[in-house]
């Protein structure tokens, strides 16, 4: 029998709300409570060097408002590490940083960064926190990650969720091919970017995969159904693929 897929959602676009305006809504933490009382396995949030959406006092908000797991997408900044430090998440997932970018357009090098990624990978290793690297479902980069001693990669899904037709199965199967690589050398795939209700099940159907994580997509359909209709319908979605 296939083990459950934990999902995963990505508050960060509440906190975008309620930035375009200023003040304090609507609140992610409120957010996060919602994703607790329905389903949700966990809460990621990316704290950015511009601070666009997530702040660092929601962080500590976060963490007390709810007893999920905090993933804490970070760059691999010294700034960023003494956060993680402070804050002690279950998880922190290393992720590549353009400040011109609008979402995170890619995955992390983490073969040609190997040497600025060791040693942060090795204090929050230390540190109790659960480190992972998104990167594309390349086995180089996976190799990396190895390397590393990342115990978990999350594969970067944007160009499956942008192709169609034959390209689109071509890039299922490169993800479905790493995750059974990664779960072979004792690191725990996740997958995310650009899932939707329409492209998410190929991806879910992926035995090794653990997690998900899903954000966008989720906040945009909170607007026209609510939250946490939004996040049933995926975790239905998701359990019927497995």
């Amino acid at each position: 029998m296939t083990a459950p897929l934990r999902l995963g959602v990505n508050i960060d676009h509440v906190a975008t709300i309620r930035n375009a305006r200023g003040g304090d809504h609507p609140d992610p933490v409120r957010a996060a409570e919602i994703v607790a009382a329905c389903g949700g396995d966990g809460i990621t949030a990316h704290l950015r060097e511009d601070r666009r959406h997530i702040r660092d006092d929601d962080l500590r908000r976060i963490q007390e408002a709810t007893n999920l797991p905090l993933n804490l997408e970070m760059a691999a900044t010294e700034e960023m590490l003494a956060i993680a430090l402070a804050h002690r998440p279950h998880a922190a997932c290393i992720v590549p940083e353009k400040r011109e970018e609008r979402t995170t357009e890619g995955g992390l090098d983490a073969a040609g960064l190997h040497n600025q990624l060791q040693p942060i990978v090795s204090r929050l290793t230390d540190a109790g926190i659960r480190v992972s690297l998104f990167i594309a479902p390349d086995e180089r980069q996976l190799d990396a990650a190895l390397r590393l001693g990342a115990p978990v990669v999350e594969f970067h899904t944007g160009e499956y969720a942008h192709a169609t037709g034959e390209t689109r199965a071509i890039e299922l199967k490169r993800i479905a091919d790493m995750a059974a690589l990664a779960a072979k050398n004792g690191i725990e795939p996740h997958a995310g970017h650009g899932l939707t209700y329409e492209n998410v099940q190929p991806i879910a159907a992926i035995p090794q995969l653990a997690e998900l994580n899903i954000g966008h997509y989720l906040i945009g359909e909170a607007v026209f159904v609510g939250l946490e209709p939004a996040v049933r319908r995926m975790r239905e979605m998701m359990d019927l693929a497995r």
